[in-house]
């Protein structure tokens, strides 16, 4: 099954096989474990534990200390802007706020680490820009789907 998604790094095709318990995504591998955890393989060699979580159109990966986010594109549709505001990917509680609201940021740089499912994950800016709000303080709980800061990002 062949599906589109938007990334950080702009747009991505992504065809799906199934093969018995795997799951084959292009280049890399899936694999549901017995106890319920999903392996991942990289095509080049790596391999670890990711988390996923489904919030609408939206796929939250974390893999290797990193959060992703995937935005499934519905075929025929037409691509919106991103209003450069970043979101809880499950239910969790703020660890630390690295940024505040004026500060300059860099594509991939962390700007919060949230605790959930007993795993830390970093809340990275997807494209360097300005933090114009921050909206939680370490400490605080957040639901699935919140709007954790937003950004707007600078015209490289």
């Amino acid at each position: 099954m062949h599906h589109q998604f938007n990334s950080p790094d702009g747009p991505v095709d992504v065809t799906v096989t199934k093969q018995g318990d795997e799951w084959i995504l292009g280049e890399h591998k899936a694999v549901r474990e017995r106890d319920g955890r999903l392996k991942i393989h990289l095509a080049n060699g790596e391999s670890g534990f990711a988390t996923v979580a489904k919030v609408a159109d939206h796929w939250w990966v974390h893999f290797s200390g990193h959060t992703f986010n995937f935005e499934r594109i519905e075929p025929g549709a037409t691509q919106g802007g991103n209003d450069g505001g970043l979101t809880a990917p499950m239910p969790g509680k703020v660890l630390d706020v690295l940024v505040e609201v004026g500060q300059s940021v860099e594509t991939g740089q962390t700007l919060m680490i949230l605790e959930a499912m007993k795993m830390e994950h970093r809340i990275l800016a997807a494209a360097s820009g300005t933090v114009t709000d921050v909206y939680f303080s370490a400490g605080e709980q957040v639901q699935q789907g919140s709007a954790l800061l937003a950004m707007t990002e600078h015209d490289d």
